[in-house]
């Protein structure tokens, strides 16, 4: 059986990747990876808007892995209109990129979850196998932990290599051409990249149950029996 300090970071340690599997499930599901505003430059150039006219082409836009929503600034009040990227804006983007974001951040899913099966055997017994023990629950936290580093890796990339955002905002619009003006990661993505954060703190953990503090000793002190102690 593993002693109390072992069990406590073990349970702590399966806590914290149960929260990274939450935290990556909630991320890939809510449509809010990325914000920004968008200028209606067609209509802007039509009328020859200046500075204090400009906000009335200026729209906004947000999306995530699956759908987004966008207002169309073109002069005329605002259009919402929502998307989804799945099955047909995919076409338009960089489309093995963005599968191999969503197949990255499924696997850390899949990681997280084998290590936090692997934190509570840990701390309910002593695995008789090295792959069930410490060294497993590092491996997984660190396979989940590197597949979330590669999901975010790769969106930053479509969105500032691959113009993501102006790809998405442009998609069916015939008439008129939107450009970016503002760009903002959002809780979606710090969402990822606090679960890979949480990974880390895993590891770390782990490092730390391996460590053999001394044990403290107590002298007992030995009875010094004289002649007077007898007679009494």
């Amino acid at each position: 059986m593993p002693g109390c300090f072992k069990k406590t970071l073990f349970a702590l340690a399966s806590l914290i990747s149960f929260v990274s599997f939450i935290l990556i499930v909630v991320a890939m599901g809510t449509p809010k990876w990325m914000t920004g505003k968008i200028l209606c430059k067609t209509g802007a150039d039509l009328v020859n808007a200046t500075d204090p006219e400009l906000v009335k082409f200026i729209g906004e836009i947000y999306y995530g892995l699956f759908q987004g929503s966008k207002i169309r600034q073109c002069g005329l009040g605002g259009r919402r209109s929502k998307f989804t990227i799945f099955p047909h804006m995919v076409k338009k983007l960089n489309t093995g990129l963005h599968v191999m974001i969503i197949m990255f951040l499924c696997v850390a899913i899949f990681f997280s979850l084998v290590s936090f099966g692997f934190c509570i055997l840990n701390a309910i017994k002593v695995p008789y196998r090295a792959i069930k023990g410490p060294a497993g629950v590092c491996l997984w936290n660190l396979l989940a932990g590197g597949f979330i580093v590669l999901a975010v890796t790769s969106f930053m990339a479509a969105v500032k290599l691959h113009h993501l955002t102006e790809r998405i905002a442009n998609f069916r619009e015939n008439v008129f051409q939107f450009v970016i003006l503002e760009e903002r990661f959002e809780n979606c993505f710090w969402l990822c990249v606090a679960s890979a954060t949480a990974h880390a703190v895993n590891l770390l953990l782990i490092a730390i149950s391996g460590i053999r503090f001394p044990k403290i000793k107590t002298k007992t002190e030995e009875a010094n029996v004289t002649a007077e102690d007898i007679m009494y």
